[in-house]
Protein backbone atom coordinates (compact mmCIF):
# COMPACT_ATOMS: atom_id res chain seq x y z
CA UNK A 1 0.00 0.00 0.00
CA UNK A 2 1.53 3.16 -0.83
CA UNK A 3 1.64 6.14 1.62
CA UNK A 4 0.47 9.61 0.68
CA UNK A 5 2.47 12.44 1.25
CA UNK A 6 2.52 16.42 0.70
CA UNK A 7 4.46 17.38 -1.99
CA UNK A 8 8.40 16.94 -0.96
CA UNK A 9 8.87 20.73 -1.44
CA UNK A 10 5.89 21.56 1.48
CA UNK A 11 7.41 19.46 4.05
CA UNK A 12 8.90 21.53 6.74
CA UNK A 13 12.12 20.45 7.11
CA UNK A 14 12.39 20.98 3.61
CA UNK A 15 10.98 24.61 3.32
CA UNK A 16 13.10 25.06 6.35
CA UNK A 17 16.30 24.24 4.67
CA UNK A 18 15.25 26.02 1.59
CA UNK A 19 14.62 29.48 3.88
CA UNK A 20 18.23 28.86 5.49
CA UNK A 21 19.78 28.31 2.16
CA UNK A 22 18.28 31.54 0.67
CA UNK A 23 19.72 33.41 3.17
CA UNK A 24 22.79 31.96 3.74
CA UNK A 25 23.29 33.12 -0.23
CA UNK A 26 23.48 36.37 1.07
CA UNK A 27 25.85 36.21 3.52
CA UNK A 28 28.58 33.35 2.20
CA UNK A 29 30.04 35.80 -0.30
CA UNK A 30 31.41 38.29 2.27
CA UNK A 31 32.14 35.38 4.76
CA UNK A 32 34.06 33.52 2.17
CA UNK A 33 35.89 37.10 1.61
CA UNK A 34 37.26 36.39 5.32
CA UNK A 35 38.13 32.65 4.92
CA UNK A 36 34.96 31.73 6.64
CA UNK A 37 32.46 28.76 6.11
CA UNK A 38 28.88 28.87 7.63
CA UNK A 39 29.81 26.75 10.38
CA UNK A 40 32.98 29.07 11.76
CA UNK A 41 31.46 32.28 11.39
CA UNK A 42 28.54 30.62 14.04
CA UNK A 43 31.33 29.69 16.52
CA UNK A 44 33.43 33.10 15.90
CA UNK A 45 29.48 34.65 16.62
CA UNK A 46 28.78 32.55 19.66
CA UNK A 47 32.17 32.80 21.29
CA UNK A 48 31.60 36.71 20.96
CA UNK A 49 29.05 36.45 23.33
CA UNK A 50 30.43 34.45 25.77
CA UNK A 51 34.03 34.85 27.74
CA UNK A 52 34.21 31.18 26.86
CA UNK A 53 32.31 27.70 26.35
CA UNK A 54 32.61 24.38 26.57
CA UNK A 55 32.14 22.29 23.45
CA UNK A 56 29.21 20.61 24.09
CA UNK A 57 27.76 24.08 25.25
CA UNK A 58 29.13 25.21 21.70
CA UNK A 59 27.61 22.55 19.71
CA UNK A 60 24.38 23.32 21.26
CA UNK A 61 24.50 27.06 20.72
CA UNK A 62 25.78 26.81 16.94
CA UNK A 63 23.59 23.55 16.39
CA UNK A 64 26.44 21.69 15.42
CA UNK A 65 26.97 18.32 16.09
CA UNK A 66 30.31 17.60 18.16
CA UNK A 67 32.31 15.65 15.42
CA UNK A 68 31.30 18.54 12.66
CA UNK A 69 33.12 21.08 16.28
CA UNK A 70 36.04 18.40 16.25
CA UNK A 71 36.82 19.08 13.07
CA UNK A 72 36.09 22.57 13.24
CA UNK A 73 37.68 23.80 15.69
CA UNK A 74 41.73 23.08 14.86
CA UNK A 75 41.28 25.18 12.06
CA UNK A 76 40.15 28.25 13.87
CA UNK A 77 42.93 27.49 16.14
CA UNK A 78 45.46 26.33 13.86
CA UNK A 79 44.46 30.42 12.33
CA UNK A 80 44.79 32.07 15.48
CA UNK A 81 41.33 32.64 15.89
CA UNK A 82 40.00 30.31 19.06
CA UNK A 83 42.10 28.69 21.89
CA UNK A 84 41.34 25.93 23.82
CA UNK A 85 41.56 24.80 27.15
CA UNK A 86 40.94 22.01 29.43
CA UNK A 87 38.82 23.53 32.58
CA UNK A 88 40.58 23.47 35.72
CA UNK A 89 37.76 21.79 37.64
CA UNK A 90 37.31 18.46 35.23
CA UNK A 91 39.93 17.79 32.80
CA UNK A 92 37.85 16.06 30.32
CA UNK A 93 36.06 19.18 30.09
CA UNK A 94 37.31 22.07 27.29
CA UNK A 95 36.89 25.29 27.10
CA UNK A 96 36.87 27.32 24.39
CA UNK A 97 37.44 31.12 23.84
CA UNK A 98 38.03 34.08 20.82
CA UNK A 99 41.55 35.13 20.69
CA UNK A 100 42.50 38.48 20.55
CA UNK A 101 42.52 37.93 16.59
CA UNK A 102 39.25 36.25 16.64
CA UNK A 103 37.62 38.93 18.44
CA UNK A 104 39.42 41.50 15.91
CA UNK A 105 38.11 39.17 13.30
CA UNK A 106 34.49 39.43 14.30
CA UNK A 107 35.25 43.31 14.73
CA UNK A 108 35.45 43.68 11.03
CA UNK A 109 33.06 40.82 9.96
CA UNK A 110 29.89 41.67 11.71
CA UNK A 111 29.53 45.49 10.14
CA UNK A 112 29.36 43.74 6.73
CA UNK A 113 27.03 41.38 8.71
CA UNK A 114 24.65 43.86 9.84
CA UNK A 115 24.46 45.76 6.50
CA UNK A 116 23.77 42.37 4.61
CA UNK A 117 20.43 41.70 7.48
CA UNK A 118 19.12 45.29 6.67
CA UNK A 119 19.38 44.66 3.26
CA UNK A 120 17.59 41.96 3.98
CA UNK A 121 15.08 43.31 6.42
CA UNK A 122 14.20 45.97 3.10
CA UNK A 123 13.60 42.98 1.21
CA UNK A 124 11.05 41.16 3.26
CA UNK A 125 10.21 44.03 5.25
CA UNK A 126 10.65 44.61 8.66
CA UNK A 127 7.60 43.55 9.96
CA UNK A 128 7.27 40.93 8.11
CA UNK A 129 10.78 39.79 8.93
CA UNK A 130 9.96 40.63 12.69
CA UNK A 131 6.18 38.36 12.25
CA UNK A 132 9.25 35.74 11.19
CA UNK A 133 11.28 35.89 14.09
CA UNK A 134 8.27 35.54 16.00
CA UNK A 135 6.76 32.54 14.47
CA UNK A 136 9.96 31.05 14.49
CA UNK A 137 10.48 31.37 18.02
CA UNK A 138 6.77 30.15 18.63
CA UNK A 139 7.43 27.03 16.72
CA UNK A 140 10.94 26.06 18.54
CA UNK A 141 9.15 26.45 21.94
CA UNK A 142 6.82 24.28 20.83
CA UNK A 143 8.44 21.72 19.53
CA UNK A 144 11.27 22.08 22.34
CA UNK A 145 8.95 21.86 24.83
CA UNK A 146 9.21 18.69 27.22
CA UNK A 147 6.87 15.76 25.71
CA UNK A 148 5.84 12.82 27.56
CA UNK A 149 7.85 10.38 27.50
CA UNK A 150 7.48 7.84 24.40
CA UNK A 151 8.55 3.97 24.72
CA UNK A 152 10.14 2.93 21.72
CA UNK A 153 8.73 -0.03 20.09
CA UNK A 154 11.71 -2.59 21.46
CA UNK A 155 10.82 -1.05 24.70
CA UNK A 156 7.29 -2.03 24.36
CA UNK A 157 7.90 -5.08 22.85
CA UNK A 158 10.45 -6.35 26.08
CA UNK A 159 7.04 -5.22 27.86
CA UNK A 160 4.56 -7.12 26.45
CA UNK A 161 6.74 -10.24 26.67
CA UNK A 162 7.52 -9.34 30.53
CA UNK A 163 3.77 -9.07 30.71
CA UNK A 164 3.01 -12.86 28.57
CA UNK A 165 5.38 -14.37 30.88
CA UNK A 166 4.48 -12.87 34.03
CA UNK A 167 0.47 -13.80 33.05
Amino acid sequence: MSVRMRPFQRSLPMQLMLAREAVMQRFRPHLNEHGLTDQQWRIVRALNEAEAMDIAALGRVCCLHTASLSRTLPNLEASGLVSRRADTQDQRRVSVSLTAKGRRLFEVVAPQSEAIYARLAQEIGPERLEHIYGLLDEVIGILEAPRPAVKSAAARSRIAVRRAKAG
